[in-house]
Formats: structure tokens, C-alpha cells, sequence
């Protein structure tokens, strides 16, 4: 119980179900909640520094490693940045293979997130593993889902983690028509298990909590926003992925390694990812996914952060019935590359990584090599919404325990499904009493 002139420091060591390493740090003075840090500790990988100098033609596959569990994203973003430098247009059979790839990731990203890292939150459990013990039927079902999305990935990437096949102007290898179409009757299958999942999440009464996000996310009026679009939020904002750097800035902050993003104009936190993408485009949602988001009984769009996980469901529709769609309409790129001329330019893109808004820009001399690059990651965008949101959150619960606060904080985090370094899954909390 906090006391009225109670000074204390509340740090959570170790918290599973993340990924990567960092850490949160509260400060209570007097009785009210003072310094929220959410402390990323672990040290930064250079991947923009590791780029300069390097050829464009290595860019896909170094990119593809900044992420284990989202790899495309960053594949494909770097790619689309580079052919906007050098004006390159690929075919719609190309933009289209692509799309699906991007498709199969969230897949697995989404069914990973929701039935291995969230749902043990739901059940009061530890762990997935201590999850199977008591609802075996749902764990096999997340795992089923994320088999299928790596298994597409596979297929038209050559991999499932950091594919090859994605190069500048196309594919070095696209994937033939019969293999997709061998593929389909598990898209059913896939599409069948993701409106059984909207349904379970549905039925979780999420915790009450509201806070004044601003969304953020592409949107394109032919389709769900995931590899193209304007830049739009909830407040307005409306444009072009070029102007990204102008409305968005990057800070540095002395108790993490992780930059936090702010808009520059007012200095304040924004939301990306699910949520935000739900709210924002509600209106491009599928026949099934535009379903599963009505009965799911949340009045869009929504801002509590405990419905990220109903926003995930119904975009795991999304992506299954799209992907179903795309397999039935698959034409092989003919040519899977598309040709180009090395010259000295710069060029940005944006996409939708499963955790949200995505942005890279490379600047190219005119020998192909690289010599400036920026890449401004979703969990790097959402670092100061969540300790807003955990600065909400503790202020109304400081008359709880230590253990009580830090349980409470772990689940928020979780909410966000933030990707750390995508190496490890230990997320720190430390609280200290005075």
C-alpha cells in the first residue's frame, strides 16, 4: 500500500513473453507516481551503419535479419525504398506475390503473438507451455495457424525466416501456379482456425482503459494498408510516405538505446500497429474480417490498448481471406524481375510490419552503394506510448503491492507485442521502495 509521503522505486527484473531485452523503471515521490522509464537496454545492432557502403544489391538480405519474426517487413521495405530511388515499377504479378508474402508473415506473427505470448496472460498462466496443460486444443490451434503462415513463407520466399528470394525489381525465383494452388486447402484451413480465433478473443472481456492515442497508419483506398499507401491519423494527418521524416522526429533519451518517436510539431506520443490500423481502416477490411470485428462486440474504433489483441484477430481474417484470394488470382511474374539502371539517388518507403508502421530511406551513389541510411521501426515509434500508457495505468493502481503493480505492467507491454531486437524474450521490470 502506498502512504501519503511513501518514496519508492518499483523495477521488474525479468519479464518472459516479449521480445528482446529491456527493462521498466517507476519512481514514486510523496505518494504519486513520478519517473516512468521504459529502460531498452539492450545494445543497438548498427544495421544502418552496417549498410553504409555496402552494395544495393546486398540490402534485402542484410535488412531481412534486423527481424527474425518479421523479416519480410524489413526485406520488402528496403526493396520498395530502392526502386523508388531509381524509379523502378514492377509488374502487378510481382506487387501481388508480394503482397501475399507479406500476407504469410503476419500469419505467423499474429498467431504467434496472440496464442504463445498473449493468451497465457488470459489464463493466468506463465507460459504457453503451462498453457497446454490446461487448454492443449488452443495452444495447438496458434501453433497450426503459425505453421501455415511459415510454410507460405517458405514457399515463395525459399525460407521462412530471412527469405531469398526478394530482390530489387522482383524475385529471383517466383513460385509456379500449381505449387500455389496445392497450397490452398490449407488457406482454408487457415482462414477457418482465424475466425475460430476472432471468436475465442471476442469472448475476453478486456480490462477497462481509454487513453487519447493518436493513430498511425498507411491507407490505401483499394486495400487494406500493409505494402503501400498514404500516411494518415486519427487527428487528420493526412501524407505522402515522403514527408515522413518532416512530421515524425526521433529523440534520443538517457535510459534507453532505443530512440523514441514523437510527433514534431507537439512533441507527443503516438500509436501504431493493430489498433491504430483497425481504427484507421475499418472501411478496407474484407467481407470475413469486417465480420469478425462486429461480432466481436468492440466499438471501433476503439483506444484501449487490452483490444490490441481482438484488432490482431481480426487482421489475422484479414490476411487469411486476402491471402485465399490472392492464391485463386496468382499469375506467375513474367519476367520475376524487372530490369534497372544504377544511379546516384535517394528514395523512402513505408509498409505495415505486423507490429505496425514501417519507414526506410536510402540515399545511393552511382556505383549501387549505399551511403546514407535511416530505418525507423514500429517498436521504436510505440517506445513512448507505452510508458504513457504505463504512466496512466500506475497512477490509478499505486495503493496495490509491488508484485500486484508489476504484474499489471507486464500485460500492458505485452499489449503492444513489442519487438525488441527479435533475438531474445526477457523483458525487465524493476521497482524500487524507499
Amino acid at each position: 500500500m502506498t502512504t501519503a509521503l511513501e518514496t519508492r522505486t518499483i523495477r521488474l527484473a525479468a519479464m518472459a513473453r516479449v521480445e528482446g531485452e529491456c527493462g521498466l523503471r517507476l519512481e514514486v515521490r510523496d505518494g504519486r507516481l513520478g519517473d516512468v522509464h521504459f529502460d531498452i537496454y539492450e545494445p543497438p545492432r548498427f544495421f544502418e551503419a552496417f549498410l553504409r557502403g555496402r552494395s544495393l544489391y546486398d540490402l534485402p538480405d542484410i535488412t531481412a535479419r534486423i527481424c527474425g519474426i518479421c523479416p519480410v517487413a524489413y526485406q520488402l521495405t528496403s526493396v520498395q525504398a530502392i526502386e523508388s530511388a531509381l524509379r523502378v515499377e514492377p509488374t502487378p504479378e510481382i506487387r501481388a506475390l508480394r503482397r501475399l508474402l507479406y500476407c504469410a508473415e503476419w500469419i505467423q506473427s499474429h498467431a504467434l503473438h496472440i496464442y504463445l505470448l498473449q493468451a497465457p496472460d488470459l489464463f493466468g498462466m506463465d507460459s504457453a507451455i503451462a498453457l497446454a496443460s490446461i487448454q492443449p486444443d488452443l495452444v495447438r490451434r496458434g501453433l497450426e495457424l503459425k505453421k501455415i503462415g511459415n510454410d507460405l513463407m517458405r514457399l515463395i520466399g525459399g525460407r521462412s525466416v530471412h527469405p531469398i528470394s526478394v530482390c530489387i525489381g522482383g524475385f529471383w525465383k517466383a513460385p509456379q501456379r500449381s505449387e500455389l494452388l496445392k497450397f490452398r486447402g490449407r488457406m482454408e484451413r487457415a482462414l477457418q482456425l482465424s475466425i475460430e480465433t476472432a471468436t475465442f478473443v471476442s469472448s475476453l472481456k478486456p480490462p477497462e482503459f481509454s487513453a487519447n492515442y493518436e493513430c498511425v497508419s498507411l491507407f490505401n483506398p483499394e486495400g487494406y494498408g500493409i505494402d503501400n499507401g498514404r500516411i494518415i491519423s486519427s487527428s487528420g494527418l493526412d501524407i505522402a510516405v515522403g514527408e515522413f521524416e518532416q512530421v515524425f522526429l526521433e529523440e534520443h533519451v538517457a535510459h534507453s538505446t532505443a530512440l523514441h518517436s514523437v510527433r514534431a510539431e507537439r512533441g507527443l506520443s503516438y500509436l501504431v500497429g493493430p489498433l491504430s490500423r483497425i481504427n484507421l481502416n475499418y472501411s478496407r477490411l474484407s467481407p470475413s474480417a469486417r465480420q469478425a470485428a462486429d461480432r466481436s462486440g468492440i466499438k471501433w474504433p476503439c483506444f484501449n490498448p487490452y483490444a490490441g489483441i481482438v484488432a490482431r484477430a481480426v487482421e489475422l481474417v484479414q490476411v487469411c481471406e486476402e491471402s485465399l484470394q490472392a492464391i485463386d488470382l496468382y499469375r506467375e511474374p513474367d519476367p520475376p524481375r524487372i530490369d534497372y539502371t544504377v544511379r546516384a539517388a535517394e528514395g523512402c518507403a513505408a509498409t505495415e510490419a505486423p507490429r505496425g508502421l514501417l519507414y526506410h530511406r536510402y540515399r545511393i551513389n552511382d556505383q549501387g552503394l549505399v551511403q546514407s541510411a535511416r530505418i525507423v521501426s514500429p517498436t521504436g515509434q510505440n517506445c513512448r506510448r507505452i510508458e504513457d500508457d504505463l504512466r496512466l495505468l500506475v497512477s490509478g493502481i499505486l495503493d496495490r503491492t509491488d508484485a500486484e503493480i508489476v504484474n499489471a505492467c507486464e500485460k500492458m507491454v505485452r499489449n503492444y507485442d513489442p519487438c525488441i531486437s527479435c533475438s531474445t524474450h526477457a523483458l525487465r521490470v524493476q521497482f524500487i521502495r524507499r
